[in-house]
């Protein structure tokens, strides 16, 4: 009888770790999953960049120091490294378009431009897509952590190896929306 209640907690035990580990492994895979799709409309927005530039040059072509900052910034964004440098660089980019969108307020005829008008709308909605990326991203983050941290299961990730991830987390100066709307 004692020897059937050893086995007994045992097999629980067993199914406890078996069902904690799984279970980080799903968060784990969602969190990858949750930065591909980051990455996607990153993507989205670093095409959508030279496009919104050439609208720009069309109309201010003597704005080159701004243009350069821009391509500077986008191909710094592209070759981001982990989530933090990805962040740092996002946050460069987003800066160099604040910069970007104030030259062409001086430019009564670019903003009436249909062209602008729809790479406008477009990088509007990607930025939304993005800020619910990321958002979803440190949501799953966050339960990965809490679920990697709590007690009894911090033991088993202990033991098979789970991490902490990074949060994306923008600069205090990167906060607001890029600024899209005249």
């Amino acid at each position: 009888m004692g020897m059937l209640i050893v086995l007994g907690i045992l097999a629980l035990l067993v199914l406890f770790v078996v069902a904690a580990y799984n279970r980080l492994v799903v968060l784990r895979n969602r969190i990858e999953n949750a930065w591909s799709q980051i990455d996607v409309q990153l993507r989205r927005r670093y095409d959508l960049i030279p496009n919104l530039v050439e609208t720009v040059k069309g109309y201010a072509g003597h704005e080159r120091a701004v243009f350069e900052h821009v391509t500077e910034a986008r191909a710094k964004a592209i070759a981001g490294g982990g989530v933090a440098q990805q962040a740092q660089a996002e946050n460069m980019l987003t800066q160099a378009l604040r910069s970007l969108f104030a030259v062409a307020e001086n430019y009564p005829q670019l903003r009436a431009s249909e062209n602008f008008q729809r790479l406008q709308a477009d990088l509007s909605d990607t930025e939304n897509k993005i800020m619910y990326s990321r958002q979803f991203y440190n949501d799953t983050v966050m339960q990965y952590d809490n679920m990697r941290e709590a007690f009894p299961t911090n033991f088993v990730a202990r033991m098979a190896g789970f991490g902490p991830k990074e949060y994306f987390e923008a600069e205090a100066t990167s906060r607001e929306p890029v600024k899209v709307q005249f």
